[in-house]
């Protein structure tokens, strides 16, 4: 019999990870030795909870970036702003803002001016770097709304990507 996880509830989607690594080796051709700085949402992200442990397993650095509200209690991690972030990572992925679990209101102009992509400090992303987001994004909010289809934006393939890797899944629990 196949078994697949499918999650823990409010901690983790699987299958996100998975779409996620096969639209980073599409890019980079590989899986390790990356520097990745996470923005956004991290405390509550199912994503994030899912990816970082297996991106740092895979031999790669992990940078947080976020409103110290959203960073995790505790972190192995190194906490940097979102120019440092931009200037010195092979991969920036945003979170959303999951404001149905949080008390603090965020406002979305002042969130974006720090710690979202946006005209301002797109020029500081190196050009060999991507951009990705789980989705749904909060546009003008993450990243504003004309960067979401930028050149360097993997945002739509991963969703392709989403529906590659879940086909796999069904496949190999009907086939095994």
């Amino acid at each position: 019999m196949s078994i697949v996880n499918a999650g823990s509830g409010k901690t983790e989607p699987p299958s996100q990870a998975l779409l996620d690594l096969v639209t980073i080796f599409e890019h980079f051709k590989k899986l390790n030795n990356l520097t990745i700085t996470i923005c956004g949402d991290i405390r509550t992200s199912r994503v994030a909870n899912s990816i970082i442990p297996i991106l740092k397993r895979l031999g790669n650095e992990i940078k947080l970036c976020g409103p110290q509200e959203l960073l995790p209690k505790k972190s192995d991690y190194s906490i940097v702003d979102l120019k440092e972030g931009l200037k010195s990572s092979d991969i920036v992925m945003f979170l959303r803002v999951q404001h149905e679990r949080h008390q603090e209101k965020f406002d979305t102009n002042e969130y974006n001016g720090r710690y979202g992509l946006n005209e301002k400090n797109i020029e500081l992303l190196n050009p060999q770097s991507i951009i990705m987001h789980p989705g749904p994004v909060n546009r003008d909010v993450e990243i504003q709304s004309q960067l979401v289809e930028h050149n360097q934006s993997k945002i739509f393939k991963q969703k392709e990507n989403g529906v590659y890797a879940r086909m796999a899944i069904f496949d190999w629990i009907i086939n095994g």
